[in-house]
């Protein structure tokens, strides 16, 4: 089967002409899928198909075709019901990850890679996780590595450095990168609405890395989002992650991830309101505090360097940095690594705390008011740590926090529960809120905010303010002649572009509107001057008119040869509109969480609106029925009258009908009578007429047995027959071979006279070896003298030739004797090693000769077994 599920795979992969069509294959594939989920040893043929598929995958399928890619994507989703989490985690690597990054590939592979992705990060525990080694481990690898590209791979937009290659990359390179981040947070936003906890503690795991932290809240955002969020957030409510998320935003220096951290705070805490309410309780103290940190946070700025100086001070920098902002340490035992600003080289703006503190005043109001009095001693009264060196009072300043917060009630309503009950029974008794929904929650605590409340009512009643258009020229404020409906389709049609020209910005607040409604609705915004120069034109801050004036009088005294200049105040620029994109994406995603818990809740109240009307209009057709039921309950009793009259005539004559019916019940059972006398006397016949049959079959099981017993001996017997047959012409083989028999015995005594007589010869033979033997080793040692005899003559050889060279004169004649002498003890030596050898060969002869006597007159071999072997084969 896999061979045979192999090579349709590879043709359909290569497009051959007599390629089976893909659903045919499907087919296969799923008949695979039903074979191995019926077999014993699934993972026998699972382990075998996926050997053969990795040949088909290295040898057929080409990285840059899409349409292999969804082809095999669409075989491994057929397979995954049978495949384990590590094959899926083997081609993740290969197929899966190359899939996410492609953006022309069409939606259902994509989302097969990413079922395929999340089915291997749910599967901990499975029937291979016995027979795979450190399968449990593998998993979990696998779900850290996932985590891992999306905070290092991915694009990260709290990065400086992505942010300025992002915009060195062409469109098809952002194309790939986006659906790659897309991608990933689906998979991991999916994965984390069925395993929560898993998905937790891996965020918790990461989320000791700080420049991780914007990422992190970013996912926990988007999760956030979710519908199946109200089955999340109650696990959130209980893990450990949720202290490192208030840990983060109440020690990290960074404001964007503070805007992050608030957001998904007030996303989450309404959940938290309903589904997990004594975790919210708990919590209260530690969410007071974060308002207070948050309404103590102060502007940042940025290190600009002068115009001609040198790279800024960094001792220097500290000490402003400690003068104008209060330095809090953090106590060392929470062994917490503090985030600095993500984007260092912009103004850094405190986060905006008003959903956060309309949401807490709404849940909490009178706890809230209590904490805004005395922030200090409340948290000292919760019994809450404080997580700085030092206490809440050296951490916080009262009067900062009063000043912020009497513009933040100022702006919201005054909260009902503020006239019955106060902070000790608002902590004791039921909150009002406990049976509301998380919907109507997230509403009214945005109605609290009186700005959101004034567009509700404008919205409601119809009754706008006119509009009013500043003048350019004089700066007076003139009344639009033009209809509302008019000039607002207008405005929203039309971004006028700043003048900078006289030094100054003057925005109008419909422009600042219009600019902000267009990019929520998604509207392509085209920009009149698209040009770089705008870059370096953007201050990062404007902290006094001295510090503005140079920076201007810089910039008119660079020239444009400055590249370097150019560089940083794009990087500046670019930073700032990064942190900017950030902000507004994230409260644009906050708008539309609350829009469409917005209309959930204007669903439920538009429903309860209904059910008012109806119940009116319902209650007046109950009186329009009660009429209608009374009339025709009249009717009804002079009918039931008539119907009453009718049956006391219809009882007489039923009176009448009924003795009729006894009298035919009489007959009719004195029938039965003789039906059952004679039906008695047929069972009687019937009984006799069965056990007759019964016992004619038993007679003719019987015979048949009988007949086939006698079969089966007359079988039976047949082979002894043939065997007794068989037996008597084995008899006169025997006799036969037993004649021969005698003749071989004779023929042995004969051999046997032969065999001492050899075995005489034999001792002879061993006498000449050990002569042979004695005589060779005679030969040797006088080889062993030749030898010395000359490396003698060749050291005098040697000398002589010394002498040569030192008397140039040597004899030829003694030269030519030494020669010869020298060639006459070689052949000498070459003649007895032949000897020698000839020798051996004669001693294994005989040796060879003896092991063959010695086999004889033991029996191995002889002239009985060559007889017997002869008659066999004869």
């Amino acid at each position: 089967m896999v061979i045979s599920l192999s090579r349709p795979i590879r043709s359909v992969l290569e497009g051959a002409p007599d390629a089976p069509s893909l659903e045919d294959l499907l087919t296969l594939v799923d008949e695979f899928v039903v074979e191995c989920a019926s077999s014993q040893t699934p993972e026998v043929l699972i382990v075998q198909f996926e050997e053969e598929l990795q040949a088909v995958y290295h040898e057929s399928v080409d990285y840059s075709n899409v349409r292999q890619g969804e082809i095999f994507l669409t075989i491994l989703r057929h397979l995954a019901p049978v495949i384990p989490s590590t094959s899926i985690i083997s081609w993740f690597e290969v197929v899966l990850r190359p899939a996410l990054r492609e953006p022309k590939l069409a939606t259902a592979p994509l989302n097969y890679a990413k079922d395929l992705i999340i089915q291997a990060l749910k599967r901990y525990q499975d029937v291979y996780s016995d027979l795979i080694e450190n399968y449990t481990e593998r998993v979990a690898g696998f779900r850290k590595r996932l985590f891992e590209l999306y905070l290092l791979d991915a694009f990260n937009e709290g990065s400086k450095d992505d942010v300025l290659e992002w915009t060195n990359l062409d469109e098809e390179e952002r194309s790939r990168r986006s659906h790659w981040k897309e991608n990933l947070e689906d998979i991991l936003v999916r994965y984390g609405q069925d395993n929560p906890e898993d998905l937790f503690t891996e965020i918790h795991t990461h989320f000791a890395n700080p420049s991780a932290r914007l990422q992190l809240f970013t996912l926990l955002n988007i999760l956030s989002s979710q519908e199946k969020y109200s089955i999340v957030a109650p696990v959130l409510s209980k893990h450990q992650l949720m202290r490192y998320l208030l840990l983060s935003i109440s020690l990290d220096n960074s404001s964007t991830v503070c805007s992050a951290g608030l957001t998904f705070l007030v996303k989450t805490l309404p959940y938290f309101a309903v589904y997990a309410r004594e975790q919210l309780r708990f919590y209260v103290p530690r969410l007071l505090a974060i308002l207070a940190r948050v309404l103590c946070w102060k502007e940042r700025y940025p290190i600009i360097p002068e115009a001609g100086d040198g790279p800024p001070d960094p001792q220097l920098e500290k000490e402003l940095a400690d003068i104008t902002q209060k330095n809090l340490h953090v106590r060392p035992d929470l062994e917490w690594q503090r985030l600095e600003m993500t984007f260092s080289s912009t103004t850094s703006l405190p986060p905006n705390p008003r959903p956060f503190f309309s949401l807490l005043f709404y849940l909490f109001p009178s706890n809230v008011l209590r904490f805004l009095r005395s922030p200090v001693e409340s948290l000292v009264a919760y019994s809450v740590d404080s997580p700085y060196v030092g206490s809440w009072k050296g951490a916080f300043d009262e009067d900062e926090i009063r000043r912020k917060a009497e513009n933040l009630l100022r702006e919201h309503i005054c909260h009902p529960l503020l006239i019955w009950k106060d902070a000790s029974k608002e902590q004791n008794s039921d909150e009002f809120w406990s049976k509301y929904g998380t919907a109507r929650i997230i509403s009214e605590a945005m109605m609290m905010d009186i700005r959101n409340l004034a567009a509700g009512l404008r919205e409601r009643y119809g009754t706008p303010a006119p509009e009013t258009v500043p003048s350019n020229d004089s700066g007076a404020v003139v009344k639009s002649s033009k209809p509302v409906a008019e000039s607002a389709s207008e405005s929203s049609r039309f971004i006028t572009p700043l003048d900078l020209s006289a030094g100054r910005v003057v925005v109008s607040l419909a422009d600042m509107v219009n600019a902000t409604n267009a990019l929520k609705a998604n509207i392509d915004v085209e920009f009149v001057t698209p040009d770089v120069q705008w870059i370096s034109a953007l201050p990062s801050r404007s902290p006094s008119p001295a510090k503005r004036q140079r920076i201007i009088s810089s910039r008119v005294t660079t020239e444009p040869g400055h590249e370097s200049t150019d560089i940083s105040h794009i990087a500046q620029a670019v930073a700032g509109l990064q942190r900017e994109v950030l902000l507004l994406r994230n409260e644009l995603n906050f708008e539309l969480w609350i829009q469409r818990e917005n209309v959930k809740h204007i669903g439920r109240l538009y429903q309860d609106r209904i059910l008012m009307k109806s119940a009116e209009a319902e209650r007046q057709g109950l009186y329009n029925k009660l009429r209608k039921y009374r009339s025709q309950v009249i009717a009804l009793e002079n009918e039931l009258r008539d119907n009453r009259q009718q049956a006391s005539s219809a009882k007489n004559k039923y009176a009448d009908w009924n003795t009729e019916l006894q009298q035919k019940l009489k007959e009719l059972r004195e029938e039965k009578k003789n039906w059952i006398s004679e039906a008695a006397t047929l069972r009687s016949a019937e009984k006799e007429a069965k056990a007759l049959f019964a016992t004619q079959a038993k007679l003719l099981t019987r015979t048949a047995d009988h007949v086939f017993q006698l079969q089966t001996q007359e079988k039976e017997n047949q082979h002894k027959i043939d065997r007794l047959h068989d037996y008597e012409r084995q008899i006169e083989q025997h006799i036969k071979i037993q004649k021969l028999w005698e003749k071989d015995y004779a023929k042995f005594n004969a051999r046997g006279e032969q065999l001492v007589a050899m075995e005489n010869s034999m001792q002879q033979l061993k006498l000449c070896l050990e002569s042979y033997e004695k005589t060779q080793e005679q030969m040797e040692e006088t080889a062993r003298a030749y030898r010395r005899q000359i490396q003698g003559l060749e050291a005098r050889l040697s000398l002589a030739h010394k002498k040569a060279e030192s008397r140039r004169a040597f004899s030829e004649e003694g030269l030519r004797a030494f020669v010869e002498e020298k060639t006459a003890l070689k052949n000498s030596n070459e003649k007895l090693r032949a000897e020698n050898d000839e020798l051996r060969d004669e001693v294994e002869e005989l040796r060879a000769m003896v092991e063959l006597l010695k086999a004889q007159v033991t029996g191995q071999r002889g002239l009985i077994s060559e007889t017997r072997a002869n008659v066999s084969t004869a």
